[in-house]
């Protein structure tokens, strides 16, 4: 009996035994041929040199010929990477606290070089035009491209409603831009004011400072007194790209911009980086 289970438990050690596993280009695994022993830092098995990546999980990257194999970086890691924040959401929180991060990442990088922000967003509201986010929201973005060194381009595509045409009209003198079928919009904030009457006034009286603070910077960024923009913010106003130009709130149109560069200047920094 004893025999019997001495064979039993050899023949299910045996089924059990996972094989050493070798990373190929493809990005699948096979039983490595070697009697399953692991792979070794620095093994040529004929199609490449064997190096692991650390990364979440565990999981493994090789160099094939001196080009590194591997899954891309994702979107927005290669924007940053070219200094380029976009913008592409109403400003809540989350929005916010990254839009932040990245432009002080970008200070600590190089006080010199300059950030450009593309901007489409409905400001502090959804499509539907119903309040999502507060005013302040958009306040900390724009104080920090006050705070930080490097000069902030704003471009806007798409749309700049409300608080995102304020942020559009912060960036730096001269580089305030947005393409040809973008539409800028000015308008007063909205309330989110809910429950006793009380509170209803305090909260109206918080959304009405907001307003003139909008409104200031807005008059200074634009070359208006903030009377003018008050007004023209009392009610929906929206401004096709040239009559941003002329409002003062952007600089120029841009149309073609790069077309006349050759195609090898052109290319992203980030290319180089990933072939090495």
């Amino acid at each position: 009996m004893r025999g019997w289970l001495a064979f039993f438990f050899a023949g299910a050690v045996a089924a059990f035994e996972v094989p050493a596993r070798r990373l190929t280009p493809r990005g699948s695994t096979r039983v490595a041929a070697t009697g399953g022993s692991a792979p070794q830092i620095g093994d040529d098995f004929g199609y490449g040199v064997w190096t692991p990546r650390a990364a979440a999980g565990g999981e493994m990257s090789e160099m094939y010929e001196g080009v590194r194999i591997g899954p891309p970086p994702d979107l927005a890691s290669l924007l940053l990477h070219n200094r380029i924040v976009y913008l592409g959401m109403p400003m809540v929180p989350a929005v916010t606290e990254l839009i932040v991060a990245e432009l002080l990442y970008l200070n600590y990088e190089s006080a010199t070089k300059p950030v450009t922000l593309y901007i489409n967003s409905p400001g502090t509201t959804n499509s539907e035009g119903r309040a999502v986010g507060f005013e302040t929201e958009a306040f900390a973005i724009a104080d920090t491209m006050k705070y930080i060194k490097p000069p902030v381009h704003t471009i806007c595509v798409g749309q700049a409603y409300g608080a995102a045409a304020m942020l559009l009209s912060q960036g730096a003198k001269g580089y305030r831009s947005c393409l040809p079928n973008a539409s800028i919009m000015l308008t007063q904030p909205i309330s989110m004011a809910r429950g006793q009457a009380s509170d209803i006034a305090i909260k109206a009286r918080e959304v009405m400072a907001n307003r003139k603070v909008m409104c200031e910077l807005l008059a200074r960024s634009c070359g208006k007194s903030v009377e003018e923009v008050t007004l023209d913010a009392s009610r929906t106003k929206y401004l096709q790209p040239e009559e941003a130009v002329e409002y003062g709130l952007i600089d120029r149109v841009l149309t073609a911009v790069g077309k006349e560069t050759p195609a090898a200047a052109m290319r992203p920094s980030f290319m180089d980086a990933l072939s090495t």
